[in-house]
């Protein structure tokens, strides 16, 4: 269902949203069981900005990745295991981590939990000049 405010590719065409999110998350439990155990949705998308809900049930895993910007991760029920740089963050409800963008890390679910990534992309100028585009010197 797309969001209120919001063009076909899920741009925002507002400059304000207002989300639910016990009833966001209670939406998603009633989709169960969930292909790879993960259900996400895009609640706000601009250009230097998306802000994602994430669900996974225990034991599902998001395999390494990266994000080309700054991103946050908090969690809003149960705990993940969030991996990056070599160490192990077990995160659990009400905690917040930050990360630089191009960081690679991965994500496992320890008990059914919920949180909200919030990224804040690069203008097109820093995005194309990361290395790994291929666009950089």
């Amino acid at each position: 269902m797309p969001i209120p405010g919001s063009a076909d590719d899920g741009t925002m065409t507002v400059d304000l949203a207002q989300f639910d999110l016990a009833r966001e998350i209670a939406e998603f439990e009633h989709h169960k069981p969930w292909p790879s155990g993960i259900h996400s949705r895009t609640l706000f998308k601009k250009k230097d900005i998306r802000i994602a809900l994430i669900c996974m049930e225990a034991a599902a895993t998001i395999k390494e990745h990266h994000a080309d910007g700054t991103s946050s991760v908090q969690v809003l029920k149960g705990a993940i295991r969030y991996k990056t740089q070599g160490q192990i963050y077990e995160l659990k409800t009400g905690s917040l981590l930050t990360l630089g963008a191009s960081i690679k890390h991965d994500v496992e679910a320890i008990d059914d939990s919920a949180f909200l990534l919030t990224i804040s992309w690069p203008d097109n100028e820093k995005l194309l000049a990361m290395p790994h585009r291929g666009y950089g010197t």
